[in-house]
């Protein structure tokens, strides 16, 4: 998990410098109606956030293998409103999510690491994959933040 956490660490210090110096108008700004804003990507990034930090947590004392709950991405962004929210206030909620995932991910056992996890149909891998997953998925939409 060492690479996984430095990863980690580097995309949170990445992201908000970026979303830190980049203007109001430049994350507002919406190709058109079907895409999400910069804003509402950061969003999504808080709830993928929130409820990573939930599964990560869940995980430790649940019934194995724990089984993934599904979230509505786009009915979350919307709900959140996060396109006329203060850009300023839910980066660092971003980042405070993140730091307390960094924590959780460092704490972790080798046992932990290998609890098991239910995904889609069934099909069963565990806890050092979804940590995993969850970096490489912030680093993906961090990107699409950074064109």
């Amino acid at each position: 998990m060492k690479e996984t956490v430095a990863k980690l660490e580097n995309l949170i210090k990445v992201g908000f410098d970026y979303i830190s110096k980049s203007s109001e108008q430049e994350l507002s700004k919406k190709l058109n109606d079907k895409t999400w804003s910069k804003k509402e990507n950061i969003g999504h990034l808080i709830d993928s956030g929130i409820n990573n930090l939930q599964r990560f947590t869940e995980i430790q004392f649940e019934d194995k293998p724990y089984k993934i709950r599904k979230y509505n991405q786009d009915a979350l962004v919307k709900a959140n409103d996060y396109q006329n929210s203060d850009h300023n206030e839910f980066v660092q909620l971003w980042v405070s999510l993140n730091n307390r995932i960094k924590t959780l991910m460092i704490q972790q056992s080798e046992t932990n690491l290998n609890f098991e996890i239910e995904l889609d149909q069934g099909k069963i891998s565990d806890l050092r994959f979804l940590m995993n997953d969850y970096v490489d998925h912030l680093e993906h939409h961090l990107k699409q933040i950074m064109e």
